[in-house]
């Protein structure tokens, strides 16, 4: 069991420097609170998962060319996650805008490897499989 996943989140990167926020949209959404639940389609860069502040990943391109310009030395970049596939796993029985609810169990990954987690599912008192 986890926590259900609401708008305003704090996620964080394996490759980030910083947390980021979960944005959700209310539109069609159940609430906890005056907080719309997220659900697995929420994973879309910058519309859903905002910035981590630096990228260190040297499978991101703009990572790698200023370390390799900078002779070697790490260079960490912004970061613009890129998200292939949605969140998973999604709660199994508890549905959010006609998908999968998020819980704080759920992950997505960036193309530049970096994993992203839920460090905290924006409320406490909901959980689901």
């Amino acid at each position: 069991m986890g926590q259900v996943v609401t708008n305003s989140a704090t996620l964080m990167c394996t490759f980030g420097a910083a947390p980021g926020t979960l944005t959700v949209p209310p539109a069609s959404r159940v609430s906890i609170g005056s907080q719309p639940v997220a659900n697995i389609m929420d994973n879309k860069p910058m519309a859903n998962i905002a910035s981590f502040g630096m990228c260190s990943s040297l499978a991101n391109p703009q990572v790698a060319a200023a370390t390799s310009a900078a002779l070697g030395t790490l260079t960490p970049q912004p970061c613009v996650p890129v998200i292939p596939a949605p969140w998973a796993p999604g709660s199994p029985t508890v549905q959010a805008g006609s998908q999968p609810a998020l819980t704080q169990a759920s992950t997505c990954n960036c193309t530049w490897a970096g994993v992203i987690s839920i460090t905290n599912p924006g409320q406490a008192s909901i959980t689901a499989p």
